[in-house]
């Protein structure tokens, strides 16, 4: 069995090493094995149970394409199509989200500070 001193199984896990001290000291986490002089030794086993709590939700990987106004739909699907091809290419699972011109236009107004 692997075992690993409390250096490495932080850097590994990506906490310091007082913070598995504390979890020792509150049950969260003890180690595998405490040695004779009280040094601190991690299986293998507790390493892939933490790493596997670690990650993260499975994600949703979205491909967004965007035009400022309908004139611009051709570039709008070229667009799409490119997204498409690369996350094809990566392996992606993904969802496409496209939009034409949503942003909010506000009048033009000018003001001078006489006003």
């Amino acid at each position: 069995m692997k075992l690993y001193g409390i250096g490495d199984f932080a850097k590994m896990v990506g906490v310091t090493q007082q913070t598995l001290r504390n979890w020792d000291k509150l049950g969260k986490l003890k180690p595998h094995h405490v040695s004779d002089s009280g040094y601190r030794y991690y299986s293998q086993t507790q390493l892939n149970e933490l790493l596997r709590k670690k990650e993260p939700a499975q994600r949703m990987i979205v491909g967004y394409a965007r035009v400022s106004s309908p004139k611009q739909k051709d570039d709008l699907e070229r667009q799409i199509e490119n997204i498409k091809m690369y996350m094809l290419a990566k392996g992606y699972s993904f969802e496409m989200i496209s939009d034409i011109g949503s942003g909010i236009e506000y009048p033009y107004q000018s003001y001078s500070p006489s006003d």
